[in-house]
């Protein structure tokens, strides 16, 4: 199997478009997944999940296959939607309308939590959400998610405790 997604990746780095869309159709669940678990908002995790197929279709030639392809793809989603996420941190900084959509949707194909745990990390303020996501889900280290996120070290544990502590809460009131 290993050796068949290798062909595929090669294919579609020669530009066989039919190649390419089978790693889309094999990738999209869980890029979408991550895109989602950081944004909380359905069409903002659409448009950037097609951001990151657009990105990959655009880097493929230069992917030398020092990592698995699976790891070199989860890394632009997550770069790609943490992008997204400073974005909107940054509009809400700026634009005093508050009206962000929390669109409860199933997650497609996400690594076996459940679904009340889902919705609740979906309710966590954008800040607490993407340190708990980044540091429980997607295994970084507060150090990577402070640069990633562009807040201190410190700030991520405290957005982590913050986040677990409130999960916990609404958990057990379930």
């Amino acid at each position: 199997m290993a050796m068949e997604l290798a062909q595929v990746v090669a294919s579609a780095q020669q530009g066989d478009k039919q190649a390419f869309y089978s790693l889309y159709q094999q990738f999209v669940p869980r890029v979408y997944a991550i895109c989602w678990r950081l944004l909380a908002h359905k069409q903002k995790a659409e448009d950037a999940c097609q951001d990151v197929f657009i990105k990959v279709w655009q880097q493929l030639p230069q992917f030398r296959g020092d990592s698995s392809f699976a790891t070199w793809l989860h890394s632009i989603a997550t770069r790609t939607a943490i992008d997204v996420w400073r974005q909107e941190k940054y509009l809400r900084l700026t634009d005093s309308s508050d009206e962000q959509e929390l669109a409860c949707e199933p997650i497609v194909a996400c690594s076996g939590a459940s679904a009340p745990l889902e919705q609740a990390i979906q309710r966590l303020p954008a800040q607490a959400r993407a340190v708990f996501v980044l540091f429980a889900l997607e295994g970084y280290q507060h150090q990577e998610i402070a640069a990633l996120l562009g807040i201190a070290e410190g700030t991520s544990k405290a957005q982590y405790f913050r986040a677990r502590q409130l999960l916990q809460e609404w958990l057990a009131d379930e």
